[in-house]
């Protein structure tokens, strides 16, 4: 089992930053991935970003280059930086993790979500 916590949501301007954190508790050993994943207000959920253990990233292409998905080598915190925010990120924001289990299956847990606003 593993669980996960995300924080650091909240109103900015457009063109503002945020950092939002996923802490990831129990299993963690069993991580192999971990994503963050958006959806807005009556719209379906997308991934935003992901993070593979060896440090491989992914990024959505509505990202463009202004969010910046980090790990701690510990796994147990993963981070997305995002820069110049613009109206259309608003949404709740999820963190979401895959673990390895021993019989070689995979299985997925999620966070609550953390709102993130933005202003224009």
């Amino acid at each position: 089992q593993v669980q996960l916590v995300e924080s650091g949501g909240g109103l900015v301007e457009a063109g503002g930053s945020l950092t939002l954190s996923c802490a990831a508790s129990g299993s963690i050993e069993k991580i192999y991935m971990t994503s963050w994943y958006r959806r807005p207000l009556g719209s379906e959920r997308d991934l935003v970003a992901l993070i593979y253990n060896d440090g491989i990233t992914h990024y959505a292409d509505f990202v463009e280059g202004r969010f910046t998905i980090s790990r701690e080598n510990a796994r147990s915190t993963v981070y997305l930086q995002m820069n110049n925010l613009k109206s259309e990120d608003t949404a709740l924001y999820y963190c979401s993790v895959a673990t390895r289990n021993s019989d070689s299956s995979s299985q997925a847990y999620w966070g609550q979500g953390t709102q993130v606003t933005v202003s224009s």
